[in-house]
């Protein structure tokens, strides 16, 4: 197979009406990975080495997003929406470049894994012509039936179609296929649209193909991977069948998911074995986790680095450029955006942490924050080695505190602090003998005459 090449047509090219949305339905994400990139990512795992992405709706959209998730792969317009096989006819100028094997796959079906794909390549290595993907789904009303005979594929028969034995088969269409390279354009130029709808159906070279004595056969993929999306309904179910497949694969990777139906990740997440995950921890795009972590309850995870035996949470929230060493600890109610938490420090709670420094074994209290934005530009903070932040100090950036600095609670910080050095930034306290008596008697004096008043109106 590793010696055969091959091209993948994917067709993205429908209006996607159902979703009720501006964006096309192809673009829709799952696990934050917009349905036609899953399936790119399904033909490259297959062996696929070139890609070509048929498009119509939003095409100037689609450009721009294939360009972002797969940057190597061709765009070609359908600019009338004449049928599936005039849909892949589109990609004609790729199809013509020799490939071996022709995958053709549908941009709404995220899916669709290698394992399918690879088992109908295998046929076309094997000598067939055309290998068409049927499923068996729990009720087939709907779908068209893959007629056989003798081990080979004679007809895909629409329902509307079929006599009252084909509507009993249970093996469907699932739409996509393999089509051997050299038979490939021969077989699509010659379907006609002598039908209801005057279209060109790629399913006829099922039965071109057998007129030529070409070998036809179909293979079988689970129900999940011929999933195709219409409506949000079923964009939903996708990305749980999909998040589903990931905390198996997660778990069986040596990862404990405790509550595994309530963490969610998204489709590069990468996590370590002996990382312990609690209950409801959202896994946005970009987060690689070491071993040995342990991720608690209700944490926010995306664009972040967590290395090995770090602790993180509960109710913590890490966003891009979070970069948390060794041992290091983010601990409950805490935000850490665009900053290094080195190994062994410590931000335990209710703190929050940008565009920042926290150096190796330092300490910082409850309560601190770095102020980082003046309202036009962003600005660093750094805090050293062993440093102390006391509860409740804003570090007003651009500002350095040395190594071991130590930093009064309830500080206002503007100035750097050298190394070892104790830095007060707060107003001085003024005490004031016997003044509460007088506030309270005074206070209880008011709100006795105001209730007074109160009920004299009335």
């Amino acid at each position: 197979m590793s010696q055969r090449s091959c091209l993948s047509v994917i067709l993205a090219a429908g209006e996607g009406t159902r979703m009720k949305s501006a964006l096309p339905k192809v673009l829709h994400q799952i696990a934050g990975l917009p349905m036609v990139a899953h399936v790119v990512k399904a033909a490259d795992a297959a062996g696929a080495s070139s890609d070509a992405i048929v498009i119509g709706h939003g095409a100037e959209e689609m450009r721009k997003a294939v360009a972002k998730f797969s940057p190597k792969a061709e765009t070609f317009v359908q600019e009338e929406r004449l049928g599936t096989a005039h849909a892949v006819l589109a990609a004609r100028e790729a199809i013509s470049r020799g490939y071996d094997d022709i995958l053709v796959m549908f941009g709404d079906t995220p899916l669709i894994d290698a394992e399918a794909l690879n088992l109908a390549r295998l046929k076309l290595a094997e000598g067939a012509a055309v290998a068409v993907i049927g499923f068996r789904p729990p009720l087939p009303n709907g779908y068209g039936r893959l007629v056989e005979k003798g081990g080979r594929l004679i007809a895909i028969r629409e329902e509307k179609d079929c006599s009252e034995a084909e509507k009993k088969i249970g093996f469907c269409n699932a739409g996509m296929m393999a089509v051997a390279g050299a038979h490939a354009l021969k077989l699509l130029d010659a379907v006609g649209n002598k039908n209801a709808k005057g279209e060109y159906y790629l399913t006829d070279i099922v039965e071109i193909a057998g007129a030529q004595g070409l070998d036809v056969v179909a293979t079988e993929a689970s129900f999940e991977n011929a999933l195709g999306i219409n409506n949000r309904a079923e964009l939903a179910q996708a990305e749980g069948i999909w998040q589903a497949r990931r905390r198996q694969e997660a778990m069986l990777s040596g990862v404990t998911l405790i509550a595994p139906e309530t963490v969610y990740f998204s489709h590069d997440t990468e996590i370590g074995a002996d990382t312990v995950v609690e209950p409801n921890v959202w896994f946005g795009p970009g987060v690689k986790i070491a071993g040995g972590a342990k991720i608690h309850a209700f944490s926010h995870i995306e664009g972040a680095t967590i290395a090995a035996n770090c602790d993180v949470g509960p109710f913590a929230r890490l966003r891009p450029g979070a970069d948390l060493r060794n041992k290091a600890k983010v601990g409950n109610f805490c935000e850490v955006k665009q900053a290094v938490i080195e190994e062994g420090a410590k931000v335990n709670h209710l703190t929050y942490i940008g565009d920042a420094r926290v150096g190796a074994g330092a300490n910082i209290g409850a309560g601190t924050i770095t102020c980082n934005y003046d309202g036009f530009s962003k600005f660093f903070t750094d805090i050293g080695e062993g440093a102390f932040v006391g509860s409740n100090s804003s570090l007003v950036a651009p500002v350095s505190i040395g190594k071991r600095g130590y930093i009064a609670s309830g500080s206002v910080i503007t100035e750097s602090v050298p190394d070892d050095a104790l830095a007060f930034g707060r107003a001085r306290q003024k005490t004031i003998p016997g003044k509460g008596k007088e506030l309270r008697e005074r206070f209880a004096s008011a709100a006795a005459a105001k209730k007074k008043a109160a009920g004299a109106d009335h």
